[in-house]
């Protein structure tokens, strides 16, 4: 026995970091063994079990180190935005329903990019008036405009989990898409936020924000868009899989990462170009592949994206346990569970404020549009917004500590916060995500064949959008007039209609693609 023990102490010296990934990796595969055998259940679902065997470790590991530490591996945000987060993001653009997604674009971009100035700005006025009043002091006006942002990141998986794109596609479309535009839009408004001077806090630092911001936006989309673009005309000019589709499928991996690096690079945001980038590259690059390929890039991106959530909810649940942060905080029992609950009631009503007037919003610019956002869609909608998740607490590491450490007890504090807030709104509201949707959403619509297909118009011409060189004048102006009404009577339906004809005239005979005439539900 005393052998055992004394070669157990010669290993973890010799590999002070082997031991500790070692046992990371058998608990991440513990979590997907567990999570197999809870798939039919009610009230789990895969987060739920990666925090909840998270704490369990968490637990152990402090028992055993006599609670000095619950961590294994020590949490580095870089980490997170250098290797966690991009397969995370690049898969939700690959594996994104592109017609439902620029079908609904408009609404989408209203609740991923306006609804989260609205949550940031309620969520930081809030906490700023509350935090005083319940005897918590000490952080800038940086740190509430950080919290803002933090705090109005959202995690959709529980509801996704439970939504059937067939069975509600308009639903899933909305909290899909919403979700991953929520998560860019975070990230790029929390580093406007970082170069604000908050002595000058006024008007003109307010339309700075915007500006960074509206910078930061269409110069990542337009770098995600140009690398999904030249991997496409590069796979279909040179054709890798007459030879071997391992070089495609290494193409797509290494173009997505590139894209993502170079955004970093160049201070934009990685998260936006990388989404971007697997949009087109779903679109054009995926079609240029051979059928084996296509089938494995798409497991591949899923697998990946998969081991990057699961690591990151098994890190929360081992944080909680952290006792070095916990005593490090200053605040009473009571304080801090009135910190928790201000926090709590500030999501809820950031949420409510922008989920139910964009809908009605929504409705009236798409009148034409069947079905419309019922009341019923717009509590799901808000309800799978509540949860928060990955995104928040790299966020919350990289404002509040410097390599996953900190000493100073405000900051302490505002992390030990985000993992408590992040914990009860993924158990608590997740654990009840199910019987919700199961009681808002009792009669599944069941999907028809034509049940991704947007509306038709009986007067729909798909040749209005484009003009034409071998027509005379006055034929295309005729045209362009009955477009024009077209355009103010249904904006969103004709601006699609536009895109989907210039993509089948210009884009697919370039870069590739399905046929026109191919669903693309």
């Amino acid at each position: 026995m005393m052998e055992i023990s004394e070669f157990a102490k010669n290993m973890t010296q010799e590999h002070t970091q082997v031991v500790p990934i070692s046992l990371f990796v058998a608990i991440l595969c513990l979590c997907l063994i567990v999570g197999h055998l809870l798939e039919e259940n009610r009230w789990v679902n895969e987060s739920i079990t990666a925090i909840l065997i998270g704490c369990v470790s968490g637990i152990i590991i402090l028992s055993i180190t006599k609670w000095k530490s619950s961590h294994i591996l020590r949490f580095d945000e870089e980490l997170f935005f250098i290797y966690l987060l991009p397969p995370i993001i690049f898969n939700a653009g690959f594996q994104v329903k592109k017609k439902q997604f620029f079908h609904n674009f408009l609404t989408i971009m209203m609740f991923g990019v306006i609804g989260v100035f609205i949550s940031v700005s309620i969520i930081t006025v809030g906490i700023w008036w509350l935090f005083p009043k319940l005897g918590f002091m000490g952080l800038s006006i940086q740190d509430y405009l950080a919290l803002g942002t933090i705090f109005s990141s959202t995690d959709t998986v529980c509801t996704l989990q439970i939504l059937n794109q067939d069975e509600t596609p308009l639903l899933y479309s909305l909290v899909f898409g919403e979700g991953v535009v929520n998560d860019a839009t975070s990230v790029v408004l929390f580093n406007a936020v970082q170069k604000v001077d908050v002595r000058e806090l006024n008007g003109k630092a307010a339309l700075r924000i915007f500006r960074d911001f509206s910078y930061l936006f269409s110069t990542s989309t337009i770098l995600g868009v140009t690398a999904g673009l030249l991997t496409a005309l590069v796979l279909k000019t040179l054709y890798f899989g007459k030879h071997s589709s391992v070089r495609e499928i290494a193409l797509m991996v290494l173009m997505a990462y590139l894209s993502y690096i170079l955004a970093e690079l160049l201070e934009l945001s990685g998260i936006l170009t990388v989404f971007f980038c697997g949009i087109f590259m779903s679109h054009y690059a995926w079609h240029n592949m051979t059928d084996s390929s296509r089938i494995t890039t798409r497991h591949t991106f899923a697998m990946m994206s998969f081991i990057a959530e699961t690591f990151i909810f098994l890190y929360v649940g081992m944080d909680a346990f952290d006792i070095e942060k916990w005593r490090m905080s200053k605040l009473s029992f009571v304080t801090s569970l009135g910190v928790y609950s201000a926090l709590i009631l500030m999501i809820l009503l950031g949420r409510a404020a922008f989920v139910f007037p964009l809908s009605f919003l929504s409705n009236y610019m798409n009148s034409h549009r069947s079905p419309s956002i019922s009341f019923k869609h717009q509590v799901v909608i808000w309800w799978a917004g509540l949860m928060r998740g990955a995104v928040s607490i790299a966020l919350a590491f990289k404002q509040f500590t410097y390599s996953g450490v900190t000493s100073d007890p405000d900051s302490a504090t505002m992390i030990t916060t985000t993992i408590i807030i992040v914990l009860f709104t993924t158990l608590v509201f997740g654990f009840l995500t199910r019987p919700l949707v199961k009681y808002l959403l009792p009669h599944p619509q069941h999907a028809t064949n034509n049940s991704c297909r947007e509306p038709k118009s009986p007067n729909e011409d798909m040749n209005l959008p484009l003009l034409s060189f071998d027509e005379s004048t006055a034929t295309n102006l005729l045209r362009a007039k009955d477009s024009l009404s077209m355009l103010l009577d249904r904006p969103v339906y004709t601006i699609h209609s536009f895109w989907r004809r210039f993509d089948d005239t210009y884009m697919r005979p370039v870069f590739g693609g399905p046929d026109g005439n191919q669903s693309q539900c």
